[in-house]
């Protein structure tokens, strides 16, 4: 951007006669009357005008919704926008995994750190906290790496785009008007300089006519100085705003790159939050199923053991087949199986099952 600011501004001058609203009224007006000449740009500037606004339409929504995504709650983000605008840094706030992991660790003390469940809060809780932390630093880093340039580019880059763009449009509508008037003194000095007609006309309508003409080719040559200051306006604000369009292609390149970064930090947020999980799972499964107050539900009330399996443990149709040895019934209660397989008994020791029931064990021997 330093080479194109140079450019700008070796091309962009003061000029006495800066008036955009010189001829506004009347060259809008009777360009919606369809009475006015409008200059038309070329089709590779009015591509460059296309581009860019469709750039400026979807870096909005892109922004907008990565807000969102980042930070949910809508109290949150106007909170942090007030802040920004106030030029105050916005205070620290925790998030959700963090206070979840507070609230689990101040339970832990109220039902007693020794107990399971006591216990249990606390190595869940750590990890919550530290879930907590890496969202903390995704964000952060995120904003930094991706929300903040898509920001510089809406709120820097497009606002001299939008302002060089009116000013253009200005330049046009002097231009316009400009090309009215001459063409309007055009006319009337062709008419001033007509040959009146002799069988009406007296002495003094010769000097009338000459005296008009006069007039009119003052007005021409003035109308024709206008013109041409007006079209050098034109053609140089045309070239800063062409210059300043053809810039997009480099804020392509950069949003590019944020995207990247974006991507790099998210994979890096979902790798450390994959690790923790697996941490607490490892952590979780040493210890037995039938460690927990089993004996808390009410007797002969089914309890399924998969609620007790690990997050990623194999499914019952990726294991091998249980061994009955391995199996340690519980205390109380009566176990609960699911058929996966039809299977027809081989004699009258066997039963005869269909797949998706379920059969129960009270202990006693009798299988229901």
């Amino acid at each position: 951007m330093d080479s194109l600011g140079t450019k700008l501004c070796l091309l962009k001058r003061y000029h006495p006669s800066d008036n955009f609203c010189t001829f506004f009224s009347e060259s809008f007006t009777e360009e919606k009357l369809g009475q006015a000449e409008k200059t038309e740009l070329d089709t590779h500037f009015e591509n460059l005008l296309s581009r860019a606004d469709c750039t400026k339409n979807w870096t909005e929504k892109i922004y907008r919704q990565t807000e969102v995504v980042l930070q949910p709650n809508p109290g949150a983000r106007i909170e942090e926008f007030l802040f920004e605008k106030l030029d105050r840094k916005v205070p620290p706030r925790p998030t959700n995994g963090e206070i979840l992991g507070q609230f689990m660790l101040e339970a832990a003390k109220e039902f007693g750190p020794g107990t399971p469940y006591g216990s249990t809060l606390i190595k869940v809780g750590d990890c919550q906290r530290r879930l907590g932390g890496a969202e903390r630093e995704f964000l952060q880093t995120s904003s930094i790496s991706f929300l903040t340039p898509l920001r510089n580019f809406l709120e820097g880059d497009w606002r001299t785009i939008s302002k060089e763009r009116r000013l253009l449009e200005n330049r046009r509508l002097d231009l316009d008007a400009c090309k009215a008037r001459l063409k309007k003194a055009k006319t009337a000095e062709t008419k001033a300089a007509a040959v009146p007609d002799f069988q009406e006309a007296r002495p003094r309508n010769y000097v009338l006519s000459a005296s008009a003409s006069a007039l009119w080719n003052e007005e021409l040559d003035k109308v024709s100085h206008e013109l041409r200051v007006a079209q050098t306006e034109f053609d140089r604000q045309a070239e800063v705003t062409r210059l300043l369009l053809e810039g997009i292609s480099s804020t392509h390149v950069n949003h590019l790159r944020c995207l990247c970064e974006f991507v790099e930090v998210q994979a890096m947020y979902y790798s450390q939050c994959h690790k923790y999980m697996q941490e607490l799972q490892r952590e979780l499964g040493r210890r037995s199923p039938h460690s927990l107050e089993v004996n808390s539900h009410p007797a002969g009330s089914p309890t399924d053991p998969s609620a007790f399996l690990p997050l990623n443990s194999p499914s019952p149709l990726e294991t091998d087949t249980l061994q009955i040895e391995e199996v340690q019934p519980p205390a109380s209660g009566t176990r609960k199986a699911k058929v996966l397989y039809d299977y027809d008994a081989a004699d009258s020791s066997e039963l005869s099952l269909r797949a998706d029931e379920y059969i129960y064990n009270d202990f006693t021997g009798n299988v229901k």
